[in-house]
């Protein structure tokens, strides 16, 4: 065998070795699956802007220690002002999801997770939020709390 043949032929000895050495990876879909939640459901969370709006401005007039005319002054004002925050939000959560996505694809068989680029989605309380193995199912989330 020529000293060019034996050249292949030993890195691909190596890369099998190699590749049989490696231990077994276990499968992290974390950013992935934030990644599809934030696509799937930002969009419910603009849709539900005016109940949660109207629950947080509502919670926030009930624990403020201010006068009753303020408190009516700030209503409107107030809900106005929350639903372009929601709105806001809704949508960044969206596009951090696509741009979660790919990186979610390049890690799914890898033991790794990226940190949420968008954190008041997982720590922010949803009119409903239920996690399954496969997605996590939370929209209408209040981002004003």
């Amino acid at each position: 065998m020529s000293s060019r043949a034996r050249r292949p032929a030993v890195l691909a000895g190596v890369a099998l070795l190699l590749a049989a050495l490696a231990a077994p990876a276990s499968a992290s879909p974390e950013t992935l699956k934030r990644s599809v939640s934030n696509i799937l459901f930002g969009p419910l969370d603009v849709a539900f802007t005016p109940v949660v709006s109207a629950r947080a401005v509502i919670h926030n007039l009930q624990n403020v220690d201010d006068t009753m005319g303020v408190r009516v002054a700030y209503a409107v004002p107030g809900y106005v002002w929350d639903m372009g925050v929601q709105i806001g939000a809704g949508t960044i959560r969206v596009l951090t999801g696509v741009i979660e996505f790919l990186p979610g694809l390049g890690l799914f068989f890898f033991d790794a997770d990226l940190d949420p680029l968008f954190s008041p989605v997982e720590r922010g309380q949803a009119l409903v939020d239920y996690d399954t193995p496969p997605l996590n199912i939370k929209f209408g989330i209040t981002y004003t709390e």
